[in-house]
């Protein structure tokens, strides 16, 4: 698919939840997973409120939502001015190679300069081989491996 010209990022606003839902909802389907409505919902409150960590993006193309991202600021032990992680990115599958994914992702390096946050760092699945050949050109593939406990 060709590099689409015409995207617009913008921050979400209270409007777009049915637009961010159908999103959030096909980003969790691809890992196989479900929320509740009372969770989107809630998440979707903190993705709204001005003193969350929690923060979103949204791709806009020909005036329709095409993708979303969610990132969160943190501390870190070994970085002063803290990290940021890069948890949800999601574009629809109808616009997949056409620079969505990309975009988003320059738009979250550009939120974390702005806070003064020199590292973005997110996890894939090993099988997400579409993404990875992004990721692979636009960041360092690091050795480690996640644990997870609960």
């Amino acid at each position: 698919m060709a590099q689409m010209t015409d995207i617009a990022i913008r921050p979400l606003e209270p409007d777009d939840f049915d637009h961010w839902q159908q999103l959030f909802t096909g980003y969790l389907g691809y890992y196989e997973t479900s929320l509740s409505q009372d969770i989107k919902q809630s998440t979707f409150a903190r993705l709204l409120d001005p003193g969350s960590k929690l923060h979103c993006r949204l791709a806009i193309s020909n005036g329709a939502p095409v993708g979303l991202v969610h990132y969160i600021f943190h501390d870190n032990t070994w970085r002063p001015e803290g990290v940021c992680y890069l948890q949800d990115l999601y574009s629809d599958p109808a616009v997949r190679g056409a620079g969505v994914g990309r975009k988003l992702i320059e738009t979250v390096y550009q939120a974390a300069a702005d806070a003064g946050v020199p590292t973005v760092y997110w996890m894939t699945q090993d099988f997400n081989t579409t993404a990875r050949r992004l990721y692979d050109k636009v960041a360092t593939k690091t050795p480690f491996i996640r644990y997870q406990h609960g």
